[in-house]
């Protein structure tokens, strides 16, 4: 069956990943994007904040998979604070508005939501029941309880635009493992300089998913209509930063890191326009409700993962399409 499925901030790594799938499964793809692109699918281009012409494609859409949001990869001064949380709640709500005055809905509307909602967790994992939203953990940067701030506003602007018939789920997301995603990237380039050491103490958690487990799971929650609410998107075994980085060196062949100090960490962050907060928050996420609906996932652990991906033909890093993924 050919479903039409429209992605709004489909532009990114990810989105280019679920379009560039669903294009070569036979769906109609749209991406609504802030810029033109040329792809082998429609990009319509949008403001992510108004209705106009974009919204005729909500109309008739089988499916809606918004990814819409500036960036995280930044330092968090006030602009870039307003616009990535303005960059997701706008959006967020601009999409319901057109769902809701759409004259055929969409049947299932996927939001993008992040791992990063949960608290600095060293000592359980974080699955949807039992998980617990951060925010209040002493002795933690300002800047962690801003992201989950945006998380929390995020999903509540989501399930505030209820539309009848329409199946919601947000998904919780942890790092999407894609050759050439940023952060992918910047850590093998660092591993392969002999900077790809351990991250402060390397006792936090790092959760992750592979891009194939990521596609197959988003195909999962199509497909299985008694699934709504909230899922996390993570591989089922989180491992500290310190084991996440070695099987890292060992993918590149760079068994040589020294330990990154906390200090040189933030130092590093700051000269790079990003947020330490991305290494040093320990994001333990388990994924309860897919594994309790029976998914099954292809790369459950991150030194079988890191291999399949820095292996691949090409140099590392470079942009790569996915492995071909088997529902």
């Amino acid at each position: 069956m050919v479903r039409r499925i429209v992605i709004p901030g489909g532009s990114g790594a990810v989105g280019q990943l679920l379009a560039r799938y669903f294009h070569r499964r036979g769906d109609k793809v749209v991406v609504l994007s802030r810029r033109a692109w040329n792809t082998a699918w429609r990009t319509v281009q949008w403001d992510g904040t108004t209705l106009g012409p974009w919204s005729r494609e909500i109309d008739g859409a089988d499916i809606v998979i918004n990814l819409a949001g500036k960036s995280v990869d930044c330092r968090y001064n006030l602009q870039n604070r307003r616009e990535i949380l303005n960059s997701r709640i706008n959006s967020t709500r601009a999409i319901g508005e057109a769902i809701a005055a759409a004259k055929r809905p969409p049947s299932v509307w996927i939001n993008a939501s992040t791992a990063t909602i949960y608290r600095h967790a060293l000592d359980r994992g974080m699955d949807e029941t039992t998980g617990e939203i951060g925010g209040h953990e002493s002795g933690r940067m300002a800047t962690w309880n801003f992201s989950i701030d945006v998380a929390t506003s995020w999903e509540r602007a989501f399930f505030e635009m209820r539309v009848a018939g329409v199946r919601q789920v947000a998904t919780r997301s942890a790092l999407t493992a894609i050759p050439g995603a940023s952060w992918l990237a910047k850590l093998t380039r660092l591993a392969r300089l002999g900077l790809g050491g351990t991250a402060g103490n390397g006792d936090q958690y790092v959760s992750w998913i592979h891009e194939t487990d990521y596609i197959r799971a988003i195909e999962f929650l199509i497909a299985h209509e008694d699934v709504d609410g909230v899922v996390n998107l993570s591989s089922p075994h989180p491992l500290p930063n310190a084991e996440f980085m070695r099987a890292l060196r060992e993918a590149c062949c760079a068994p040589f890191g020294p330990r990154l100090p906390e200090k040189l960490l933030r130092l590093g962050a700051m000269i790079m326009g990003t947020e330490a907060e991305l290494i040093l928050k320990s994001r333990r996420v388990i994924p309860s409700r897919l594994l309790d609906a029976g998914f099954e996932f292809r790369f459950s652990t991150w030194p079988e993962a890191a291999r399949e991906l820095l292996w691949r033909p090409g140099l590392c890093g470079a942009p790569a399409s996915p492995v071909e993924v088997k529902r």
